[in-house]
């Protein structure tokens, strides 16, 4: 029908995801050049999923961003991208859920946001049983629906 929106699948991708992706995409007219870079182009050009951020996960964008060396005026484009295009998702306090309590914001963001997967390179911070969203990597096909909500306890 004219006018209405499509339903997207809704997602959080891991810093990893992002700076892999980045380094895929070396200039607009070539071919992406990893799966990661993929994600980012399907998502840029065919709108492929809903994009969830909270303000701590855009911090941690621009800080690991920052330290490899990415350019500022770089960094300030894609964040200002994601302001824009990506849902913000209020920040909400979970039990510690991975063993990299520096992936606990992308978990928050994922289970208050209602996120049907998790896009990282490291699948093992992301303990599939403790979440409802599908934790994925790049390439795989993106689940367009969450997992059964799991209970969450502290570890």
């Amino acid at each position: 029908m004219p006018g209405q929106k499509r339903k997207r699948p809704r997602g959080v991708v891991d810093t990893s995801v992002l700076v892999a992706g980045i380094a895929g995409l070396k200039s607009p007219e070539i071919t992406p050049e990893n799966p990661s870079a993929n994600l980012l182009r399907n998502w840029i050009e065919g709108d492929t999923f809903v994009w969830l951020v909270s303000d701590e996960i855009l911090l941690e964008y621009k800080r690991v961003l920052g330290r490899l060396g990415v350019r500022p005026p770089l960094i300030g484009k894609i964040v200002n991208l994601l302001r824009e295009e990506a849902e913000l998702v209020p920040a909400t306090a979970l039990p510690n859920i991975s063993p990299d309590p520096g992936d606990d914001p992308f978990c928050a963001c994922a289970e208050t946001g209602l996120a049907a997967f998790i896009v990282t390179l490291n699948p093992k911070d992301f303990p599939q049983s403790l979440l409802s969203a599908h934790v994925i990597r790049p390439g795989e096909s993106i689940p367009t629906t969450a997992r059964r909500r799991p209970r969450h306890t502290s570890r």
